[in-house]
C-alpha cells in the first residue's frame, strides 16, 4: 500500500503545482473515516481507496481525481456527506464522489434489476464528467486483483461476469485496453477456471520452449526496417489468454489449431513512417489476405489508432502485428485517460458521441432488462463505417440496417423513416448495411416508427426509440379504449356524471390524472367496480367484486356484402371486431376477410377487393397472439389464468420456439372485440411471466 507521502509525491512528479496540502487532507480523511474497517483479504479497508489513487496517478490524472479516488467509498461505508466533503475538498470533488460513490445493496431487486439500476446512475453520472468512469474502473481493476479473498465462490463469479459484461468492454470503449485485458483475465480465471489453467498451462509452456523465438522474430523484424532507415521499437508476446479462449469458442477449434499464438508491436517516429513499416514487412513477408486493417485513416470510435496486418514468417509461422506511432501507442492504451494527463492542458468533451447515445437510451426506458440490452449493444460490437451523402461519416454495429443509421444520425430523422438508399440504390430497409456504403434515407412527415422494425434493428439506440414510441402510442390507444369503457360506466350509474365527480374518482383511485386513469380502465388494472364506487360512492354495493357488466353475445357480421354471400376470416390476419377491414373476392370463391394492414393483401393483386365494416351486432371473433414466456415455473398457469380473469376462451395453444431463456406460444382467443383484445395483450405486458405480448 501506498504511503501517504508516496502518493503525493507521485502526483508532484508530473504536477508540481499541485495543492499538496489537499492531497495530505484527504489521504487523512479516508483513513480515518474507514477506521478499522477490513476488507476480505484482512488488510484495512482504506488500503483499497489509496490503491485506486495510486492507479490514478499512474494515469497522471488530476488533483481533483486523485482525491476523489481517495474519498470514493466514504459515503457509503462511513458516516461522511456529501456536503461534509463538499465543505472540506470544494464542489469539484463532492460532485464526482458522488457520481462514483457506489450504491446501496438493494436486497429485493433481481441481479438484472440491481445490474441495471447501477449502470443507468453510473453512465448517467460518467456522462457529466469522464473522471467518475476513470475513478470506477480503478476501483473495479483493484477489486478485481483482490477478488481471491472473497470466499463465496457465486460472489466472486457474479462479480467476475458484471466485470466481463459491462466493465471490460466499458474499458474498451474509452481505450483502455490495459484495464480491459487485466480485467478479462482476472475475470476469465474465475469464470473458467479449468480453460484459464490449461491456456495459461499451454502459454508457460510455448515462453520455456521457444521463448528465444519471441526475442529472435522481434530482431528480424527490426533489422529489416532498420536497413530501409526507419528507427523504430519492436515488442512481441503471447496473445492474450481470454482472446485466445474466446477464438477457440468462436471458430470452434483446439488451442493447437490456433496459428496466430505471437503477436508483434512496432513503434515508429511518426505517422508516414507507419505505412512505410507497413510497405516493408508485407515485401519481407507474406501478408495474409483479409487481415490488414487500417485503424489510423480510420479511427475506431475509441480513438484507437494502428495499423493491424499478419504475416506468414518463414513460410510456417503466422504473427500479428501492429504498427503505432509512440503516441497513439500511449493514446490507445489508456484511451481517453491520456486527454486527462495534467501536462495535456485541453480536456475532452464531457459527451463523447457513444455515451450520448447510451444516455439517450436510459432517458427512453426504465425497463432493467432493456437497460442491459441496450447497453451491451452499444459498448460491445464490432463496428463498420457508412456515410451521409454530404460525406458525414457514421460508427455502427455490424450487421446494422438503415434504420439503424437514420437514427444514429437524429432520432427525428428515424422516427420518420419511409425507404433508403445505399449507393443511390433503393433498397428495403432491412438491409444490411457495409464498410464505406453512403446512405440516403426517405423521410416523410407522416411517418412513424414500426413496431415490425424491432425484427431487424440492432442498435441499442434504434430500439429504444422504437420502443418508446409503440409504448407511448399504446398507452394512447389503451387510453382511448379507456375512455369508452368508462363512458359504458357511467351511462349505467344512477346519476349523471360530472368533471368533479371524475376528478374526485381519480383522487380516491390514487392515479396522477385523468389519461392515468383511462389507461388503468383500458388495461384492466383498475376492476369495473372499483370505478363506478369512486365515481359514484356506495353505487356497487350489488356488484360483486371481480365481475364486469355483462355485455350480450352476437354473431359475427359485415357491412358492404349483397345478403347471402359467403366469407370468411382469414386467417393469416384474424381480424376482430374494431380492425379496420377490406374483402377479397376471386372467382368461385367466397369473400375472405382482411384486416386493413394485413401483409397478406399483397398477394391479392388479382381479386376483387372490397370495402367492408363490421356490422354493430357482431361481438366476437378469434384473435391471435404470440406471447414470449420466460421458462420458469408457473408462467404458463400465469398466462391462462390472464386470459380467465378477462373472460376469454382459448380456442388453440401451440408452443413454437423453445429457448433456454424463453418459451414461444401462440395462442388463438375467442374475444369480443379489438379493445377486448388490447387490454388481454396489455395485462400480459404487465406480468413479469411474459416476455413480450403480441398480436400477429
Amino acid at each position: 500500500m501506498l504511503r501517504q507521502y508516496e502518493l503525493v509525491e507521485r502526483v508532484l512528479a508530473y504536477d508540481p503545482d499541485a495543492d499538496e496540502a489537499m492531497l495530505n487532507r484527504a489521504y487523512v480523511y479516508t483513513v480515518q473515516k474507514h477506521g478499522t474497517q477490513k476488507r476480505a483479504s484482512g488488510d484495512p479497508y482504506f488500503s483499497h481507496p489509496v490503491e485506486v489513487a495510486g492507479l490514478m496517478t499512474e494515469l497522471k490524472l488530476d488533483q481533483e481525481t486523485i482525491v476523489t479516488a481517495l474519498l470514493h467509498d466514504t459515503v457509503e461505508d462511513t458516516l461522511a456527506t456529501v456536503q461534509e466533503i463538499e465543505r472540506l475538498f470544494g464542489p469539484e470533488v463532492a460532485r464526482l464522489v458522488d457520481g462514483v460513490t457506489k450504491l446501496s445493496k438493494i436486497e429485493t431487486m433481481s441481479d438484472n434489476e440491481r445490474a441495471a439500476e447501477n449502470l443507468r446512475k453510473f453512465l448517467l453520472a460518467m456522462s457529466e464528467d469522464l473522471r467518475v468512469l476513470l475513478v470506477k474502473l480503478a476501483d473495479r481493476l483493484h477489486n478485481m486483483r483482490t477478488l481471491h479473498f472473497i470466499k463465496s465462490e457465486e460472489k466472486r463469479r457474479r462479480i467476475s461476469r458484471e466485470t466481463m459484461e459491462i466493465y471490460a468492454p466499458l474499458a474498451e470503449r474509452v481505450g483502455m485496453y490495459e484495464y480491459m485485458r487485466e480485467m478479462q483475465l482476472l475475470a476469465f480465471e474465475q469464470l473458467e477456471p479449468e480453460a484459464y489453467a490449461t491456456i495459461t498451462g499451454r502459454l508457460s509452456a510455448i515462453r520455456n520452449e521457444e521463448g528465444a523465438q519471441v526475442g529472435s522474430i522481434a530482431l528480424q523484424i527490426k533489422q529489416s526496417l532498420a536497413e530501409a532507415g526507419l528507427k523504430v521499437e519492436v515488442s512481441g508476446r503471447e496473445k492474450h489468454p481470454f482472446s485466445i479462449w474466446k477464438k477457440m469458442a468462436e471458430r470452434h477449434v483446439s488451442f493447437e489449431q490456433i496459428t496466430d499464438i505471437m503477436a508483434f508491436r512496432v513503434l515508429t517516429e511518426n505517422e508516414d513512417d507507419c505505412y512505410k513499416a507497413l510497405g516493408i514487412l508485407h515485401r519481407t513477408w507474406q501478408m495474409i489476405p483479409g487481415r490488414f486493417k487500417d485503424y489510423i485513416s480510420t479511427p475506431k470510435i475509441n480513438g484507437y489508432k494502428s495499423l493491424h496486418t499478419s504475416l506468414i514468417y518463414n513460410n510456417a509461422m503466422r504473427v500479428e502485428v501492429q504498427i503505432k506511432t509512440h503516441q497513439m501507442h500511449q493514446t490507445n492504451e489508456f484511451g481517453l485517460a491520456a486527454h486527462w494527463a495534467y501536462k495535456q492542458g485541453e480536456r475532452p468533451d464531457g459527451q463523447v458521441g457513444w455515451l450520448r447515445d447510451l444516455v439517450e437510451i436510459l432517458e427512453a426506458t426504465h425497463d432493467p432488462d432493456e437497460v442491459l440490452e441496450h447497453t451491451k449493444m452499444a459498448i460491445y460490437q464490432d463496428r463498420i463505417f457508412a456515410f451521409t451523402p454530404k460525406g458525414a461519416l457514421f460508427q455502427l454495429p455490424k450487421g446494422a440496417t438503415p434504420i439503424d443509421f437514420a437514427f444514429a444520425v437524429h432520432t427525428n430523422l428515424g422516427a420518420a423513416a419511409v425507404g433508403a438508399k445505399i449507393n443511390g440504390r433503393h433498397v428495403p430497409l432491412r438491409t444490411q448495411l457495409n464498410n464505406g456504403d453512403v446512405v440516403e434515407i426517405i423521410k416523410s412527415r407522416t411517418s412513424e416508427p414500426q413496431l415490425s422494425w424491432l425484427g431487424f434493428v440492432v442498435t441499442g439506440k434504434a430500439r429504444a426509440a422504437i420502443r418508446r414510441f409503440v409504448r407511448q402510442k399504446e398507452r394512447a390507444e389503451i387510453a382511448e379504449i379507456g375512455r369508452k369503457l368508462y363512458e359504458e360506466l357511467a351511462e349505467r350509474l344512477p346519476s349523471k356524471i360530472g368533471k368533479k365527480a371524475l376528478a374526485d374518482a381519480v383522487r380516491r383511485l390514487k392515479f396522477q390524472n385523468e389519461e392515468d386513469l383511462m389507461v388503468a380502465i383500458g388495461s384492466a388494472k383498475v376492476e369495473d367496480r372499483a370505478v363506478m364506487e369512486a365515481l359514484v360512492p356506495g353505487s356497487a354495493a350489488n356488484f360483486p367484486a371481480g365481475e364486469e357488466w355483462p355485455r350480450q353475445q352476437r354473431a359475427i357480421a359485415v357491412l358492404g356484402l349483397t345478403p347471402g354471400v359467403a366469407f370468411k376470416l382469414a386467417d393469416c390476419c384474424h381480424p376482430v371486431p374494431g380492425d379496420r377491414i377490406v374483402g377479397l373476392r376471386r372467382p368461385g370463391m367466397g369473400v375472405e376477410v382482411h384486416a386493413i394492414d394485413c401483409m397478406s393483401l399483397a398477394d391479392g393483386i388479382d381479386a376483387d377487393w372490397i370495402d367492408l365494416s363490421w356490422d354493430a351486432r357482431t361481438d366476437g371473433a378469434i384473435g391471435r397472439l404470440r406471447a414470449e414466456l420466460y421458462n420458469r415455473p408457473g408462467t404458463l398457469a400465469e398466462m391462462a389464468g390472464i386470459f380467465a380473469q378477462n373472460h376469454a376462451n382459448v380456442v388453440n395453444l401451440e408452443m413454437t420456439q423453445r429457448e433456454k431463456p424463453f418459451h414461444t406460444y401462440e395462442v388463438d382467443l375467442e374475444v369480443r372485440d379489438l379493445a377486448h383484445l388490447t387490454r388481454i395483450i396489455s395485462a400480459m405486458r404487465a406480468s413479469d411471466a411474459v416476455a413480450q405480448a403480441v398480436r400477429i
